[in-house]
């Protein structure tokens, strides 16, 4: 199963970044806060949305900085992805 965004709609797959502390304990996941960075799995066209040209600024395989509790969580095949905005996007991380 694919998925396919609609207008300036972006799936993202969050990327799971361990973490140790400065003492060099690793923190389980139920610890941490919820990561920001995600790399992106696919991109809508873009077009005329709500009377406004949107063109996509992103492309599939990019890492990205998200808004922390931006999109909708969804859960396919066992793997989870988010669904959000492309003006969720704070930036492209190089």
């Amino acid at each position: 199963m694919t998925i396919k965004p609609l207008g300036d709609r972006v799936v993202i797959k969050m990327i799971e970044v361990e973490e140790t502390t400065r003492g060099g304990i690793v923190l389980p996941g139920s610890a941490k806060e919820k990561p920001q960075v995600a790399e992106i799995t696919a991109v809508g066209p873009g077009g005329n949305i709500d009377g406004k040209e949107v063109v996509m600024q992103v492309k599939v395989g990019d890492r990205v900085l998200i808004s922390k509790y931006a999109g909708t969580e969804i859960k396919i095949n066992n793997v989870e992805y988010t669904i959000l905005k492309q003006s969720d996007i704070l930036a492209i991380v190089e």
